[in-house]
C-alpha cells in the first residue's frame, strides 16, 4: 500500500551548510511519520565549492531520489517545479568592517537623494513656483526665504518617512513597504531567469 507525500517546495533556499537536505527546501508532509522524517532526512545536494553558488535542482530529481528511498511513497508536489539553493559560506565575524559598509551605504544614499531633490526643484522651477504663491498670496515679492520653504522643508522628509512607513515601531500600517515589494519583485525576476537558463543549458540552446 503506498503511502502519499505532499511536497512543496520554495522557489528559493538559502543555506550555509555543504550537506543540503530536503527538509530544507520546503515543507513535507505524510500521513506516515516515519516516511516523512526519511524524506526530510534526504540528502540532495552535497556542496563543493567554497565560494557562494546557486544551484538549480528539478523537483523531477527530487521525487527520484524519494522513491529510491522507499517504494512505496507517492509524491504529490503542490509547490514550485523547480528550487534553487542558495550556498552563503557563514561569514566571518567582522564587525568593523559592516559598520563602515554600512556607513558608506548612508552616505552614498543620503547625497544621492539630496542631489536627486536638488536636480527636481531646478528641473521643476520650485523656488519661481513659490515666489508666485507668496506673491498672490500677500501681494508682494518675497524678500529671500518664506514660510512656504520653511514648510516645504519640513514636510517633504515628513512625506518620505510616511511614504516609506519603515522608520518606526508605529508604522501606520503592517503592509509592505515600497522598496520591499521592488525588491521582492527583482527576486523572483532573478530567481526566474535562473530557472529558465538553467533549463536552457541542459536542453543545448544557448542565448549567451
Amino acid at each position: 500500500m503506498s503511502e502519499v507525500l505532499y511536497l512543496k517546495l520554495n522557489q528559493c533556499t538559502e543555506v550555509h551548510g555543504k550537506e543540503v537536505f530536503l527538509g530544507q527546501l520546503g515543507t513535507v508532509w505524510c500521513r506516515d511519520k516515519a516516511i516523512e522524517s526519511k524524506c526530510r532526512a534526504l540528502k540532495v545536494l552535497n556542496i563543493r565549492s567554497e565560494k557562494k553558488e546557486r544551484y538549480v535542482m528539478s523537483v523531477m530529481d527530487l521525487i527520484r531520489k524519494m522513491e529510491q528511498l522507499d517504494d512505496r511513497v507517492e509524491i504529490n508536489n503542490i509547490g514550485e517545479t523547480d528550487c534553487i539553493i542558495d550556498y552563503q559560506p557563514a561569514p566571518a565575524c567582522r564587525p568593523v568592517r559592516e559598520w563602515l559598509k554600512t556607513a558608506a551605504v548612508c552616505v552614498i544614499a543620503f547625497f544621492g537623494a539630496a542631489f536627486a531633490i536638488m536636480t527636481f526643484n531646478n528641473d521643476g522651477d520650485v523656488a519661481n513656483v513659490f515666489g508666485h504663491i507668496y506673491y498672490q498670496v500677500m501681494g508682494t515679492e518675497p524678500q529671500g526665504p518664506t514660510v512656504i520653504e520653511l514648510m516645504y522643508s519640513i514636510g517633504l522628509p515628513l512625506g518620505i518617512l510616511v511614504f516609506f512607513n519603515h522608520f518606526s515601531k508605529a508604522a501606520l500600517s503592517r503592509d509592505p513597504t515600497p522598496i520591499e515589494v521592488q525588491m521582492r519583485s527583482y527576486e523572483t525576476e532573478v530567481n526566474t531567469t535562473l530557472i529558465q537558463n538553467a533549463g536552457r543549458e541542459e536542453s543545448g540552446i544557448d542565448v549567451s
